[in-house]
């Protein structure tokens, strides 16, 4: 007799939060709703949102849930913290206390985390940040909710990078609008 692991998300908590993404105008707002949902649908610990900053080439943490201040200010946890951006996928890790990837185990052990997903946030090729899941036990992982994250960052990554593709032509209009008509002809 084989174990198989038991299903978090179904069906209705995918679509709920799938329409939640996806009628969002305020990624910020959206990030917190997205980790605060996650943990509920999940019944885990924590979930946050890292997003990289390619001019600092840095994750920076934008909003979580379940984690304490002090705790956020330790981000990056592990050693080969570009491990998921070098090869676009996720890494668990089932005893992130004491996995020697990480570097900061006496934070985990202090904030009470026994295993971690990280996810990245992706739009097409490129990595934008990850989304990452901590839980206060190990757990084993249902291959469809591991594909369910992905996705869900994914929906995520279409949001920023429609976000900043809004204020992007809302900097441009605000510049045309300031030409003079003449210089607006043909346009």
């Amino acid at each position: 007799m084989t174990f198989e692991p038991e299903r978090k998300i179904g069906l209705p908590q995918f679509r709920a939060i799938s329409h939640a993404i996806s009628r969002y105008e305020d990624v910020t707002m959206l990030g917190h709703h997205l980790v605060e949902s996650i943990c509920i649908s999940f019944e885990i610990k924590a979930a946050s949102i890292l997003l990289f900053d390619d001019r600092e080439k840095m994750l920076f943490n934008v909003c979580s849930h379940g984690l304490s201040q002090e705790y956020n200010r330790v981000v990056p946890e592990f050693s080969d913290m570009f491990q998921e951006f070098t090869q676009g996928r996720w890494v668990y890790f089932e005893d992130f206390a004491n996995d020697p990837r990480v570097k900061n185990r006496e934070a985990v052990k202090k904030e009470g985390i026994a295993s971690m997903l990280s996810v990245p946030i992706k739009r097409s090729d490129n990595i934008l940040g990850l989304l990452k899941l901590y839980n206060s036990e190990h757990w084993i992982l249902h291959d469809e909710d591991i594909m369910s994250v992905a996705v869900l960052a994914e929906q995520y990554g279409l949001v920023i990078e429609n976000n900043g593709l809004q204020n992007f032509l809302n900097e441009v209009k605000v510049a045309m609008g300031s030409l003079p008509l003449r210089k607006l002809k043909g346009l």
